[in-house]
């Protein structure tokens, strides 16, 4: 399957994307020295915004989707925790949000990520940064980042996936989608879970015991669908959905550190 063939069309209805997404704008200056701003095109007058916190040359590189509701700007202090267990952090957005263009849907979510994984290799490569990639989705950023290693298994290293829901939205849309639509099959192939039972690569999963947005079992779903032989579940006690990062803040850096040490 190709961007171009990938349909979430059935979830593109004006009411179910007032759920999946709270697009926000922000201003395009990054306040840190080390971070830039770069344009992903992903149709005609239709750029993302990204940015890039380099650490240096000699690092991998991370891709990384952001929740809903989360835009780039929001990475300008805690990207220094990535730079400082050696990860250079390339943080994309979403159409409709931070300073990119158009109107986010889920089919445009998902496609976007083909054309933006390809331009993160390319300025990892042209930037003469070490040609390692990894690849992290938070919350609603787990559809993107696990697409993109379902595609692209022999060009990630490793793939990280954060507060991601084992169902996508199915706990959201009950009462919009009929009873008889695919998307209630446990087999439906754009769960995230089962897309995870494709994908080989080195797969971290990292969760909240007391998630409220995602509830742990999600969590635990996403690892025991994953068809890595390398792979590693971390729940920190305590955290919910959102102050997971301040909760766990050792336990899930030193769990991103090790796991991207272990795979580069």
């Amino acid at each position: 399957m190709t961007e171009k063939e990938v349909d979430f069309s059935f979830l593109d209805r004006p009411e179910i994307l007032r759920i999946a997404f709270y697009p926000r704008k922000s201003v395009m200056k990054p306040s840190k020295a080390n971070a830039k701003n770069h344009f992903v095109e992903v149709e005609k007058e239709v750029k993302i915004g990204c940015r890039f916190y380099t650490k240096g040359s000699d690092y991998p590189s991370l891709l990384y989707f952001h929740g809903n509701g989360e835009i780039v700007d929001d990475y300008d202090e805690c990207s220094r925790f990535y730079n400082e267990i050696g990860i250079n952090l390339f943080v994309a957005d979403y159409r409709g949000y931070g300073f990119s263009d158009g109107t986010p849907t889920m089919t445009n979510l998902v496609r976007d990520a083909h054309k933006i994984f390809r331009s993160f290799c390319r300025i990892v490569e042209e930037g003469g940064f070490r040609k390692r990639f990894f690849v992290m989705g938070r919350s609603l950023g787990s559809i993107p980042a696990i697409e993109v290693a379902y595609h692209c298994q022999n060009y990630v290293q490793g793939l990280i996936v954060e507060s991601g829901p084992a169902n996508n939205l199915r706990q959201y849309i009950r009462h919009l989608v009929p009873s008889d639509h695919p998307i209630w099959n446990d087999d439906f192939s754009l769960l995230n879970k089962v897309r995870l039972r494709s994908i080989s690569t080195p797969t971290l999963i990292i969760h909240g015991e007391y998630d409220t947005g995602v509830p742990l079992k999600e969590g635990k779903e996403l690892y025991e669908n994953s068809a890595a032989k390398n792979k590693k579940l971390v729940i920190v006690p305590n955290a919910d959905h959102n102050d997971l990062m301040i909760v766990g803040k050792k336990q899930y850096f030193e769990a991103i550190e090790e796991f991207v040490r272990k795979h580069v």
